[in-house]
Parts: C-alpha cells; structure tokens; sequence
C-alpha cells in the first residue's frame, strides 16, 4: 500500500517537534515515536509503519460513524466546496436548509438547527439559550443548569462546569456558576437500596431540584446514555420519570446525543429509545461521521418562538459560530444520512450491538475479571474488577494495559481514561455501524487474549 509520498521518518519528527496532541501526555515521545494515521478503509486504519488496524472505536472518539473512504461524501464535499465554500450563518445556504430539513424529520416533535462546528459548541449554545430565556422570560431567575455525575458534554469551560468527571475538570477551575450535579444512575454502582433503581436515581434529580428551588432551574442536560463515564443505560423507568419531573417543573430537558446520535445506539437517536420527547438535543461527531466538522443544536417551536420578539432590540439570539457557516458540514452530513439510511445502518447497529453484547457476556462467563457488561446498540461497554463480590475495580495502568496489548494485535479499543478517581476501568467499544460479525469476533478475540495475558 501507497501511504504516503513523503519519508515517513520526516513526517514523525515533524510531529514530534511541532504537534500538540489531544489527551496525550508527551514526555513519552522523547524517546518514543508518537503514532500517525495515514489511511482508512471501512473499519480498518493503517499507520505510518502499514500496520493495519481494526477500529473498534471509530476514530477513538466515536465519530466514524459510516466507516472510513467514502467516496460519495467526500465526492459531494468537494463539488459543494468549488460551489460555495461559506457564508456566515446570518444568511442561508442550500446545504444547510436541505440537512436541517432531513435532520429534524428523524426528530419528530423538533423543528429548528442551529449550526456550529463542534459538540462543546453545540452545548453552548444551548447553555446561552437556557440563559437568555431565563432573562427574558423568567427575571434572570430561571438559570440554573442541572448535569449528571459521570456525564461529559465539552472541553469548554462553560462544558466542563456542567461535566461530571472529576479529573476531566482538575486545574481547570474556577468554574462558571450556575451549574448544580445530580447523582449518576449506574445501578452497578448502587447509591441507594431500591428493587426500582430507576425511578429512584430519578426521584434523586427532584430532591436536587427541590433543594435548589424549582423557579431557580432551567434545564436539565443530560446524556441518553453516560459515554465516557462508563457506558451507562439508565435502568427501567428512570427516563420516563425524569420526563415526568421535568414537565411538573417546567425544566426545559437537554439531551447531549454528540456520540449517541446519527445510530449508534440502533436508533437515529439515543433517546428514541426511551420514548421520551427533548426540548434541545445537540449532536457532533457521527452528524457527518468526521467528513466535515459540524455539530446541531436542535430545538421545538416552542424554545425558539421564545427568541421572536422585535419589540426588545436584544431579544433575539445574538450569537454566532464562525465555522457554523462552512457549508462542507451540512452537505456532508446529508450524504452521511443517506448512506445510513440505504444501508440501514441503525438496524445494523441494533443487530450487531445484540451479537456484540452476546460476546461480552461469554467473556464475562470466561474471566472473573470482567464484573458488568453493558451497552446498546454499537455502543458497548465491559468494567473490569479484581472481585466480583466486592466490585473493587482493577488499576487504571491494568487497563491501559490490556488497551496497548489489543493495539499490538492490531486492534483499537478505548477505555475510561482520566475521568472518574478511582473508577476508569470500563473498556469501551464503538464500531462503526458497518461492523459484521466477524468484526466483532476480531475484537473480542484481542480483549479475551489481553486480558489473559494482562490479568491472568
């Protein structure tokens, strides 16, 4: 294979001088050589050296939805792109009116995209609607932003004030106020006795809400189902009862679809699979699997009828997002939507999260080490503990472990990694939605040999 023209020893050094890496701690690289990724074909990456991999967290960040060379994406991006390359968002463009039109058809009950270019983005914005509104409609009062322990929605320092991810946050405070935690809803990580788990890690957001005061509360964001905290799907009944608590107390709910979104969970959105009906959902990295940057924030009627109003000359939404308006992202992720749509990829995702989720569980019936497996879709999570009746969890460095080890075998997964103090000990995995079994089978080979080798 053809990776590059250039001398690959010159392309490392290039990195290793001038580079800064996201999530990457750097004093390795003087003496080792950081990886570089030249090529990808469907579920498979080749590095600098034409090592091949499978990619079994698309991108590592969960993003490559559709898989890697699609021609027909990047074949529209570049005929958009000579077209009309940007305008800025105060003005239309034919790709951004034609995708908003095909998002919120997958999104009954929405109606209203606002562009920008990444998920931390995209959850400001929808932290500055919340704000607004509570200035215009509610004396200022309204304002308070409730998040979830455990949950991540952006590296901003707005984002992080509403992260619940301890060491996600460390030396990066102080933090914007106004953002309240609520408890996480990990029934393997019980904080309370309760035969209906679900509906009492609900009941817990209410006595936050109860405490705070509800004319004090705004919005609720929350993800479908906790990322990088852990994979976590919340129990049987928890997201009908946080429905109902934000109706009695006219909390606008968010929900942070950035890596859920687009069929990673085997429906178009996380939360669609649990009959519930978001005021703001925003969304990133599967919206044109990584072809284009682009992220939404889409709403109801009823949150943006709150924004109309030409008597107040600051009662409109006076924001912008530079790159928001580079058309390549919408004409992107309109492609991208059609690929997922003729292939049937949610369907997919559901059929070979299911096949996935059946592996995990012969794991889990080989290894003690393994103490829960949980997921949906092609979104799957396996923690890792030293006992299964104290639950201790194995080391952070035991798990980086088994991760390097997979990598060795030519197989990319991820794991919880500087997020929960004491808790980052859940693989995770997230194919792209093209996964076949045999994938599956690749994947869950690497993790049964690392672990054995790891921990025995």
């Amino acid at each position: 294979m053809d990776l590059m023209q250039n001398d690959p020893r010159t392309v490392i050094e290039a990195d290793r001088a001038h580079v800064w890496h996201h999530l990457v701690q750097h004093k390795p690289f003087e003496t080792i050589d950081p990886q570089i990724i030249v090529e990808g074909k469907g579920l498979r990456v080749w590095d600098i050296s034409g090592k091949e991999h499978l990619d079994a967290v698309s991108g590592a960040v969960w993003t490559v939805n559709v898989g890697y060379g699609r021609e027909s994406i990047a074949d529209a991006v570049r005929e958009q792109m000579v077209k009309l390359c940007f305008f800025a968002g105060a003005k239309g463009t034919i790709p951004g009116a034609q995708f908003a039109k095909r998002l919120t058809e997958k999104m009954p009950g929405l109606s209203r995209v606002y562009y920008s270019n990444s998920g931390s983005e995209a959850n400001e914005k929808a932290f500055k609607m919340v704000r607004q509104i509570s200035h215009k409609h509610h004396g200022g009062k309204k304002s308070k932003i409730l998040y979830r322990e455990r949950d991540y929605h952006g590296t901003t320092i707005a984002c992080l004030s509403a992260g619940g991810q301890q060491e996600r946050n460390a030396q990066y405070g102080p933090f914007t106020p106004g953002f309240v935690e609520v408890p996480h809803c990990l029934e393997y990580r019980a904080q309370w006795d309760s035969e209906e788990y679900g509906i009492k890690a609900a009941e817990a957001i209410e006595e936050v809400i109860l405490r705070e005061g509800p004319e004090t509360i705004g919005s609720l964001c929350l993800e479908p189902i906790t990322a990088g905290g852990g994979i976590i799907v919340p129990p049987k009944g928890y997201w009908e009862k946080v429905q109902e608590i934000c109706k009695k107390y006219e909390i606008l709910l968010h929900i942070d679809e950035v890596v859920c979104g687009l069929g990673r969970t085997g429906t178009w959105f996380g939360y669609q699979q649990f009959g519930i009906q978001p005021d703001i959902v925003t969304m990133a990295k599967g919206v044109a699997s990584g072809y284009a940057a682009i992220s939404c924030c889409v709403t109801t009627d009823a949150v943006f009828e709150q924004f109309k109003d030409d008597t107040d000359h600051l009662g409109y939404f006076r924001d912008i997002s530079t790159f928001g308006g580079c058309t390549s992202g919408p004409t992107a992720a309109l492609e991208n939507i059609r690929i997922i749509e003729d292939e049937d990829l949610c369907g997919n995702s559901a059929r070979m999260g299911d096949y996935f989720g059946s592996k995990l569980d012969e794991l889990m019936d080989k290894h003690q080490w393994i103490g829960d497996v949980r997921g949906m879709g092609l979104f799957r999570g396996a923690e890792l503990v030293t006992d299964r009746g104290t639950k201790d969890p194995v080391s952070e460095k035991q798990v980086g472990a088994i991760v390097a080890d997979c990598m060795a075998q030519g197989v990319i997964i991820g794991a919880t990694n500087r997020s929960v103090p004491g808790f980052n000990n859940t693989l995770l995995f997230a194919p792209a939605l093209i996964a076949t079994k045999d994938d599956i089978d690749q994947i869950c080979t690497a993790v049964d040999g690392a672990i054995t080798r790891v921990l025995g």
